[in-house]
Protein backbone atom coordinates (compact mmCIF):
# COMPACT_ATOMS: atom_id res chain seq x y z
CA UNK A 1 0.00 0.00 0.00
CA UNK A 2 2.79 2.86 0.86
CA UNK A 3 4.61 1.78 -2.33
CA UNK A 4 1.22 1.93 -4.65
CA UNK A 5 0.41 5.35 -2.53
CA UNK A 6 4.20 7.58 -3.07
CA UNK A 7 4.47 6.24 -6.96
CA UNK A 8 0.28 7.33 -7.34
CA UNK A 9 1.64 10.63 -5.48
CA UNK A 10 4.60 11.57 -7.46
CA UNK A 11 3.05 10.34 -10.77
CA UNK A 12 -0.08 13.26 -10.13
CA UNK A 13 2.84 15.24 -9.35
CA UNK A 14 4.89 15.74 -12.18
CA UNK A 15 1.53 15.97 -14.35
CA UNK A 16 0.13 18.83 -11.62
CA UNK A 17 3.19 20.06 -9.58
CA UNK A 18 1.99 21.51 -6.24
CA UNK A 19 2.55 25.02 -5.48
CA UNK A 20 4.90 26.13 -2.57
CA UNK A 21 2.62 28.84 -1.33
CA UNK A 22 -0.40 26.35 -1.78
CA UNK A 23 -3.49 26.62 0.63
CA UNK A 24 -2.37 23.55 2.99
CA UNK A 25 1.27 24.91 3.77
CA UNK A 26 -0.06 28.29 4.21
CA UNK A 27 -2.89 27.23 6.31
CA UNK A 28 0.09 25.11 8.10
CA UNK A 29 2.47 28.82 8.71
CA UNK A 30 -0.97 30.67 9.90
CA UNK A 31 -1.41 27.86 12.81
CA UNK A 32 2.36 27.66 13.63
CA UNK A 33 2.99 31.37 13.61
CA UNK A 34 -0.20 31.74 15.79
CA UNK A 35 0.92 29.21 18.27
CA UNK A 36 4.06 30.61 18.29
CA UNK A 37 2.68 33.92 19.26
CA UNK A 38 0.39 32.91 22.00
CA UNK A 39 3.18 30.07 23.69
CA UNK A 40 6.65 32.36 22.93
CA UNK A 41 7.96 33.45 26.76
CA UNK A 42 11.61 33.16 25.34
CA UNK A 43 11.86 29.92 27.17
CA UNK A 44 12.36 26.34 26.28
CA UNK A 45 9.64 24.46 27.94
CA UNK A 46 7.16 26.86 26.09
CA UNK A 47 8.81 25.58 22.43
CA UNK A 48 8.41 22.44 23.82
CA UNK A 49 4.74 22.30 25.01
CA UNK A 50 3.96 24.60 21.37
CA UNK A 51 5.85 21.99 19.33
CA UNK A 52 3.14 19.24 20.95
CA UNK A 53 0.78 21.08 19.90
CA UNK A 54 1.05 22.10 16.55
CA UNK A 55 2.11 18.21 15.46
CA UNK A 56 -0.54 16.55 17.50
CA UNK A 57 -2.85 18.97 15.94
CA UNK A 58 -2.15 17.93 12.71
CA UNK A 59 -0.91 14.29 12.90
CA UNK A 60 -3.76 13.09 15.10
CA UNK A 61 -6.26 13.74 12.34
CA UNK A 62 -4.28 12.47 9.58
CA UNK A 63 -4.09 9.29 11.19
CA UNK A 64 -7.36 9.27 12.78
CA UNK A 65 -8.75 9.79 8.61
CA UNK A 66 -6.42 6.59 7.73
CA UNK A 67 -7.82 4.09 10.40
CA UNK A 68 -11.32 5.20 9.80
CA UNK A 69 -10.62 4.78 5.56
CA UNK A 70 -8.52 1.32 6.26
CA UNK A 71 -11.67 0.39 8.24
CA UNK A 72 -14.20 1.28 5.18
CA UNK A 73 -12.10 -0.03 2.20
CA UNK A 74 -8.67 -0.02 1.12
CA UNK A 75 -9.54 2.02 -1.71
CA UNK A 76 -10.28 4.85 0.55
CA UNK A 77 -7.28 3.88 2.55
CA UNK A 78 -5.40 3.97 -1.19
CA UNK A 79 -6.90 7.44 -1.84
CA UNK A 80 -6.15 8.91 1.99
CA UNK A 81 -2.54 7.94 1.41
CA UNK A 82 -2.15 9.66 -1.96
CA UNK A 83 -3.67 12.68 -0.80
CA UNK A 84 -1.13 12.76 1.79
CA UNK A 85 2.23 11.71 -0.10
CA UNK A 86 0.75 14.31 -2.92
CA UNK A 87 1.15 17.40 0.30
CA UNK A 88 4.12 16.46 1.88
CA UNK A 89 6.42 14.71 -0.51
CA UNK A 90 7.42 17.66 -2.59
CA UNK A 91 9.65 16.38 -5.52
CA UNK A 92 8.88 19.14 -8.15
CA UNK A 93 8.56 21.93 -5.07
CA UNK A 94 12.04 22.47 -5.82
CA UNK A 95 13.45 20.85 -9.34
CA UNK A 96 11.54 23.95 -11.44
CA UNK A 97 14.12 26.43 -9.51
CA UNK A 98 16.64 24.42 -10.24
CA UNK A 99 16.06 23.43 -13.52
CA UNK A 100 15.48 26.98 -14.32
CA UNK A 101 19.17 28.03 -12.60
CA UNK A 102 20.28 25.30 -14.93
CA UNK A 103 18.63 26.21 -18.61
CA UNK A 104 19.37 30.33 -17.57
CA UNK A 105 23.61 29.04 -17.56
CA UNK A 106 22.90 26.75 -20.49
CA UNK A 107 22.25 30.15 -22.41
CA UNK A 108 25.09 31.80 -21.28
CA UNK A 109 22.46 34.47 -19.08
CA UNK A 110 24.19 34.58 -15.96
CA UNK A 111 22.40 37.63 -15.04
CA UNK A 112 19.29 35.52 -14.80
CA UNK A 113 20.61 32.43 -12.75
CA UNK A 114 21.83 34.94 -10.20
CA UNK A 115 18.57 36.38 -9.65
CA UNK A 116 16.88 33.15 -9.72
CA UNK A 117 19.00 31.63 -7.51
CA UNK A 118 18.61 34.81 -5.08
CA UNK A 119 15.00 34.26 -5.44
CA UNK A 120 15.22 30.28 -4.20
CA UNK A 121 17.29 30.93 -1.64
CA UNK A 122 17.67 34.12 -0.23
CA UNK A 123 21.27 34.78 -0.70
CA UNK A 124 23.29 37.82 -2.35
CA UNK A 125 24.23 36.61 -5.48
CA UNK A 126 25.87 39.46 -6.92
CA UNK A 127 29.10 39.15 -9.05
CA UNK A 128 28.60 35.33 -8.40
CA UNK A 129 30.76 33.05 -11.15
CA UNK A 130 28.98 30.17 -13.16
CA UNK A 131 30.86 27.35 -10.45
CA UNK A 132 29.50 29.32 -7.02
CA UNK A 133 26.19 29.76 -8.89
CA UNK A 134 26.34 25.63 -9.87
CA UNK A 135 27.88 24.51 -6.58
CA UNK A 136 25.45 26.86 -4.48
CA UNK A 137 22.70 24.97 -6.79
CA UNK A 138 23.45 21.88 -6.37
CA UNK A 139 23.60 22.18 -2.69
CA UNK A 140 20.08 23.90 -2.23
CA UNK A 141 18.64 20.99 -4.32
CA UNK A 142 20.70 18.04 -2.44
CA UNK A 143 19.67 19.26 0.79
CA UNK A 144 16.00 20.32 -0.07
CA UNK A 145 15.58 16.81 -2.13
CA UNK A 146 16.33 15.37 0.76
CA UNK A 147 13.58 17.11 3.72
CA UNK A 148 11.38 17.17 0.90
CA UNK A 149 11.80 13.35 -0.52
CA UNK A 150 13.68 10.68 0.62
CA UNK A 151 13.13 11.91 4.75
CA UNK A 152 9.59 11.82 4.10
CA UNK A 153 9.62 8.46 2.43
CA UNK A 154 10.97 7.06 5.65
CA UNK A 155 8.68 8.72 7.72
CA UNK A 156 5.94 7.45 5.32
CA UNK A 157 6.57 3.90 6.14
CA UNK A 158 6.61 3.65 9.38
CA UNK A 159 3.47 1.79 11.68
CA UNK A 160 1.82 5.44 11.61
CA UNK A 161 1.87 5.46 8.31
CA UNK A 162 0.52 9.11 6.22
CA UNK A 163 0.54 11.07 9.67
CA UNK A 164 4.34 9.58 10.07
CA UNK A 165 5.28 11.91 6.92
CA UNK A 166 2.71 15.02 8.39
CA UNK A 167 5.31 14.72 11.63
CA UNK A 168 8.27 14.90 9.65
CA UNK A 169 7.17 17.93 7.53
CA UNK A 170 5.90 19.72 10.35
CA UNK A 171 8.95 19.14 12.27
CA UNK A 172 11.43 20.24 9.76
CA UNK A 173 9.27 23.51 9.33
CA UNK A 174 8.92 24.17 12.80
CA UNK A 175 12.54 23.89 13.07
CA UNK A 176 13.15 26.75 10.39
CA UNK A 177 9.88 28.91 11.31
CA UNK A 178 10.86 29.07 14.96
CA UNK A 179 14.42 29.68 14.36
CA UNK A 180 14.67 32.73 12.94
CA UNK A 181 18.45 34.22 12.61
CA UNK A 182 17.52 37.83 13.03
CA UNK A 183 15.89 36.83 16.43
CA UNK A 184 17.93 37.42 19.32
CA UNK A 185 19.81 34.85 20.81
CA UNK A 186 18.22 35.43 24.25
CA UNK A 187 14.75 33.85 22.61
CA UNK A 188 15.33 30.03 23.33
CA UNK A 189 11.55 29.34 22.49
CA UNK A 190 13.00 27.26 19.32
CA UNK A 191 15.37 24.99 21.18
CA UNK A 192 13.09 22.42 21.13
CA UNK A 193 12.10 22.44 17.39
CA UNK A 194 15.67 22.16 16.47
CA UNK A 195 16.43 19.62 18.91
CA UNK A 196 13.36 17.46 18.03
CA UNK A 197 14.20 17.63 14.39
CA UNK A 198 17.84 16.88 15.04
CA UNK A 199 16.19 13.85 16.03
CA UNK A 200 13.40 13.32 13.65
CA UNK A 201 16.30 13.37 11.10
CA UNK A 202 19.30 11.22 12.17
CA UNK A 203 18.03 8.03 10.89
CA UNK A 204 17.10 9.57 7.70
CA UNK A 205 19.62 12.01 7.21
CA UNK A 206 22.57 9.19 6.88
CA UNK A 207 20.53 6.61 4.95
CA UNK A 208 20.27 9.45 2.21
CA UNK A 209 23.91 9.75 2.24
CA UNK A 210 24.12 5.86 2.15
CA UNK A 211 22.08 6.07 -1.39
CA UNK A 212 23.96 8.63 -3.25
CA UNK A 213 26.99 6.98 -2.31
CA UNK A 214 25.15 3.59 -3.60
CA UNK A 215 24.17 5.21 -6.57
CA UNK A 216 26.95 7.86 -7.03
CA UNK A 217 29.91 7.06 -6.82
CA UNK A 218 30.68 5.38 -3.46
CA UNK A 219 34.33 5.02 -2.61
CA UNK A 220 34.33 8.83 -2.91
CA UNK A 221 31.03 9.59 -0.87
CA UNK A 222 32.09 7.33 2.02
CA UNK A 223 35.28 8.64 2.41
CA UNK A 224 34.04 12.33 1.91
CA UNK A 225 31.12 11.56 4.52
CA UNK A 226 33.50 10.02 6.97
CA UNK A 227 36.91 12.84 6.29
CA UNK A 228 34.60 15.68 5.99
CA UNK A 229 31.42 16.24 6.99
CA UNK A 230 32.78 17.44 10.61
CA UNK A 231 33.54 20.33 8.75
CA UNK A 232 29.86 21.99 8.94
CA UNK A 233 28.84 23.11 12.26
CA UNK A 234 25.28 21.56 11.38
CA UNK A 235 25.52 18.04 11.44
CA UNK A 236 23.05 17.27 9.04
CA UNK A 237 24.31 19.66 6.42
CA UNK A 238 27.47 18.22 6.50
CA UNK A 239 26.52 14.24 6.05
CA UNK A 240 24.26 15.16 2.73
CA UNK A 241 26.79 17.81 1.51
CA UNK A 242 30.38 15.62 2.12
CA UNK A 243 28.81 12.32 0.97
CA UNK A 244 26.67 14.28 -2.02
CA UNK A 245 29.79 16.30 -3.86
CA UNK A 246 31.68 13.01 -3.22
CA UNK A 247 28.80 11.02 -4.97
CA UNK A 248 29.50 13.29 -7.55
CA UNK A 249 32.98 13.97 -7.35
CA UNK A 250 32.73 17.54 -6.95
CA UNK A 251 33.43 20.07 -3.77
CA UNK A 252 30.53 21.29 -2.03
CA UNK A 253 30.35 23.44 1.10
CA UNK A 254 31.21 27.21 1.77
CA UNK A 255 34.31 28.49 -0.28
CA UNK A 256 35.41 29.89 2.99
CA UNK A 257 35.70 26.71 4.37
CA UNK A 258 39.49 25.78 3.63
CA UNK A 259 41.55 22.98 5.39
CA UNK A 260 40.79 23.49 8.85
CA UNK A 261 43.35 22.68 12.03
CA UNK A 262 42.49 19.95 14.22
CA UNK A 263 44.80 18.96 17.71
CA UNK A 264 47.18 16.11 16.81
CA UNK A 265 49.44 14.15 19.53
CA UNK A 266 52.76 14.81 18.32
CA UNK A 267 54.22 10.67 19.30
CA UNK A 268 58.11 12.36 19.42
CA UNK A 269 57.38 15.40 21.99
CA UNK A 270 54.20 14.12 23.71
CA UNK A 271 52.62 17.66 22.97
CA UNK A 272 49.61 18.84 20.84
CA UNK A 273 50.29 20.55 17.49
CA UNK A 274 47.49 21.67 14.78
CA UNK A 275 47.63 19.94 11.88
CA UNK A 276 46.40 21.39 8.75
CA UNK A 277 43.60 18.67 7.39
CA UNK A 278 43.45 17.86 3.29
CA UNK A 279 41.23 19.77 1.38
CA UNK A 280 37.97 18.28 0.19
CA UNK A 281 38.59 15.75 -2.95
CA UNK A 282 36.97 16.49 -5.88
CA UNK A 283 36.81 19.32 -9.26
CA UNK A 284 35.48 22.57 -9.06
CA UNK A 285 31.24 22.62 -9.61
CA UNK A 286 30.80 23.80 -12.54
CA UNK A 287 27.23 23.32 -15.72
CA UNK A 288 27.69 20.21 -16.27
CA UNK A 289 27.57 18.77 -12.71
CA UNK A 290 23.95 19.91 -12.54
CA UNK A 291 23.33 17.69 -14.89
CA UNK A 292 25.22 15.08 -13.24
CA UNK A 293 23.10 15.94 -9.89
CA UNK A 294 19.68 15.87 -11.32
CA UNK A 295 21.38 11.91 -12.71
CA UNK A 296 21.94 11.17 -8.60
CA UNK A 297 18.67 12.46 -7.42
CA UNK A 298 16.72 10.75 -9.60
CA UNK A 299 18.95 7.57 -9.06
CA UNK A 300 18.75 8.05 -5.72
CA UNK A 301 14.70 8.31 -5.92
CA UNK A 302 14.67 5.00 -7.91
CA UNK A 303 16.60 3.05 -5.51
CA UNK A 304 14.21 4.65 -2.72
CA UNK A 305 11.10 3.38 -4.66
CA UNK A 306 12.58 -0.03 -5.34
CA UNK A 307 13.69 -0.43 -1.35
CA UNK A 308 9.98 -0.30 -0.54
CA UNK A 309 8.49 -1.41 -3.45
CA UNK A 310 10.79 -4.87 -2.15
CA UNK A 311 9.92 -4.13 1.72
CA UNK A 312 5.86 -4.11 0.33
CA UNK A 313 6.30 -7.31 -1.26
CA UNK A 314 7.79 -9.00 1.86
CA UNK A 315 5.18 -7.62 4.16
CA UNK A 316 2.62 -8.88 1.87
CA UNK A 317 3.84 -12.01 1.93
CA UNK A 318 4.51 -12.16 5.37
Amino acid sequence: MAFLSILCALLIEQVRPLRANNVVFGAIKMLSARIEAGFNAGQPRNGRLAWFVVVLLLAVPVYLIHLIAASINPLFELAWNVIVAYFTIGFRQYSHHFSSIQMALLSGDDVKARTLLAEWTGLDTVGMEVSDISRIAIEKALVTAHHSVFGVLLWFLLPIGPAGAVVYRVAEHLARAWNDPAQTTEDMFGVFASKAFYWADWIPVRLTAVAFAVVGNFEDAIYAWRNFARRWENETLGIILSAGGGALGIRLGNPAEKAISIPELDMTTGDYTNVELESMPGEEPMLRSLQSAVGLLWRATLLWLLLILLLSIAVWIG
